[in-house]
């Protein structure tokens, strides 16, 4: 699998505050109004640092988002969508689907169904819209496979520098 939202960052090219940032701030990000700020005086630099830093980051593809991630269908709905795309269509279907807000990552599988995709939405109304805007455009069906049962699953990896 890979993913189609971001491209390789060489780890070698990286300074330490962004390693700083990728690592420690997987979990417990701070819940507060000011959580860059929070994170600078942790990490002894300013507000702007950090922002620059996540800018720099993102921009590499290092960091797609920073967000929560919270329980499927707690605050709003959502689905795990597929398409079946021809391969020399991928990266601009994928492109397509990327830019919609309601969808937070994509990435191809090895299968029929080759471009996967989570659409997040308000409500079952908007999340039903933004699947047939994405299959109007993209002139593919989109198959949506709603949860039948939820696993909490740990997205956070301790990164190790040599």
């Amino acid at each position: 699998m890979s993913d189609m939202t971001g491209m390789q960052t060489n780890e070698t090219m990286l300074s330490d505050l962004e390693r700083r940032l990728l690592n420690d701030f997987q979990h417990d990000f701070p819940l507060s109004s000011t959580p860059y700020a929070d994170i600078a005086r942790e990490l002894g630099v300013s507000e702007t640092e950090v922002l620059t830093a996540l800018t720099r980051l993102k921009q590499q593809g290092a960091v797609s988002r920073v967000g929560a991630v919270l329980r499927p269908n707690t605050a709003g709905v959502s689905t795990l969508a597929a398409m079946a795309v021809p391969n020399a269509e991928l990266e601009t279907v994928a492109a397509l689907v990327s830019a919609y807000p309601e969808v937070n990552h994509n990435y191809e599988r090895e299968h029929s169904l080759n471009l996967w995709f989570v659409v997040t939405a308000p409500d079952s109304a908007r999340l039903q819209q933004v699947l047939e805007d994405i299959a109007s455009k993209s002139g593919y069906e989109v198959l949506p496979f709603p949860l039948l049962e939820d696993y909490h699953i740990d997205l956070g990896f301790d990164l190790k520098w040599t």
